[in-house]
């Protein structure tokens, strides 16, 4: 397995605390390469027909989706909810293909309550469509 020079995404996240003059930092750096690994993991990810489409939908979130009702726009992504209405499937299932799709870096998640807002990570794609490019 060879890592290749695309550094896709770097994450930093920094805590301190004071406790006697001391100050205490974590640092939780999370950094993707695109190796032979993580193109396998994407194609896995990519490798069903509704996950294809959910990324298509996710492209032109306007186009495919109603307007939020709480949030009003699509800033930070769809609704599971509204995924799972589009598709037609099962809500474990949906959640399945979301979090596998989530996992290889496809889609970026946040959170307002307790609902969970996905969109697209269009670095990751944009680096794993080069580096298939390039390969083959």
């Amino acid at each position: 397995m060879t890592i290749r020079s695309l550094f896709c995404y770097t994450r930093a996240h920094f805590y301190g605390k004071t406790q006697k003059h001391n100050i205490f930092i974590k640092l939780n750096m999370y950094i993707c390469y695109m190796n032979d690994k993580k193109i396998l993991e994407i194609n896995k990810a990519l490798s069903n027909a509704t996950r294809l489409d959910i990324l298509k939908w996710l492209k032109d979130p306007d186009a495919n989706f109603p307007p939020h009702k709480e949030l009003g726009h699509f800033n930070d992504g769809v609704c599971g909810q509204l995924i799972q209405d589009k598709s037609g499937l099962s809500q474990p299932t949906i959640s399945h293909y979301l979090s596998g799709m989530h996992r290889a870096g496809l889609l970026i998640t946040t959170r307002y309550g307790k609902w969970t807002y996905f969109k697209r990570n269009e670095e990751i794609i944009k680096n794993y469509l080069d580096t298939i490019s390039k390969e083959l």
